[in-house]
């Protein structure tokens, strides 16, 4: 039985003659009886009595039209439910973001979906790496963005559309490390609080091999959380140095260090290996490709 049986079902109910019905549905008049005629063997009981040139439902064909016009109901509102998903009409995206790519794409995104899309429903979702990843497992999410490298390898995640961006020292205009000369070393930085976002082992290991020991994150980071706008906000009203993304603060003054910190941070497009899309991830993907890159 399918669907097209069923409206080839409704037409012949509704007009009472195969030529008609067999020209509403751009059928020969042949391939519409063998579709009925398909349907009556398969449910085992005849759907319509052929009296001369009159067809008229019989009892169990009025019980069968019944639900079939439910059925088909059903199946239309479904198309058109996929329909408006695919379009943005209607649905739920639930995203996680990383503090990185949080600070740079969460509110681009919100106001481009209430712009563009005001009846889909947006939920972002913030955390460390590891918890999101927990919650992209669960079904909870449906896609994170996140810094690639602080992701443990795993086979049942799919990771695409990659953007390096620099992560460097800055400090607020007029900041006393400013106007040292001939560049600044880590243990001039060490005098003033140090604040970042928690960073991948692969960062962590490339500060202690630039600037030593002391230069790990448990040792020298004073002010940690996930969210860079706060950090950001803290460097721009105290002497703290914070160790960020470059576009995420273009305001605060990059300090040129000695050696010079070369580390990116690597962002992506994180979802489970194999699973159907969630509606507007291509958006996601346009914005990404945006934002998450280094001014020129």
């Amino acid at each position: 039985m399918t669907l097209v049986q069923l409206r080839h079902l409704i037409a012949l109910a509704d007009s009472g003659s195969f030529s008609k019905s067999a020209q509403a549905q751009h059928l020969t008049q042949p391939a519409l009886s063998r579709s009925i005629r398909a349907l009556e063997d398969e449910l085992g009981m005849p759907l319509f009595d052929r009296i001369g040139r009159r067809t008229e439902l019989t009892a169990f064909g009025r019980e069968v039209l019944q639900r079939a016009r439910q059925l088909v109901l059903e199946a239309d509102a479904l198309e058109d439910s996929g329909h408006r998903l695919r379009s943005g009409a209607g649905g739920t995206l639930r995203i996680g973001m990383g503090s990185g790519p949080g600070a740079m794409l969460m509110t681009p995104l919100l106001l481009h979906m209430a712009t563009h899309h005001p009846a889909m429903r947006v939920v972002v979702s913030r955390a460390g790496t590891e918890l999101l990843a927990q919650a992209l497992r669960a079904r909870s999410l449906d896609a994170l963005v996140v810094d690639a490298r602080s992701l443990r390898p795993a086979t049942d995640l799919q990771v695409d559309t990659l953007h390096e961006m620099r992560g460097t020292f800055l400090c607020r205009p007029g900041h006393p490390l400013t106007r040292l000369r001939g560049g600044v070393g880590f243990a001039a930085v060490q005098r003033y609080p140090i604040a970042s976002t928690p960073l991948s082992e692969e960062v962590m290991r490339s500060l202690v091999e630039s600037y030593g020991p002391q230069a790990h994150p448990e040792r020298c980071v004073t002010l940690q959380c996930e969210e860079v706008s706060s950090l950001v906000d803290v460097a721009r009203r105290t002497d703290t140095v914070l160790l960020a993304i470059r576009a995420a603060a273009p305001d605060l003054v990059e300090l040129p260090m000695k050696p010079r910190l070369d580390r990116t941070a690597r962002f992506g497009l994180v979802t489970l290996r194999g699973r159907s899309e969630a509606p507007m991830l291509d958006t996601v993907r346009q914005l990404m490709a945006q934002l998450l890159r280094d001014a020129p």
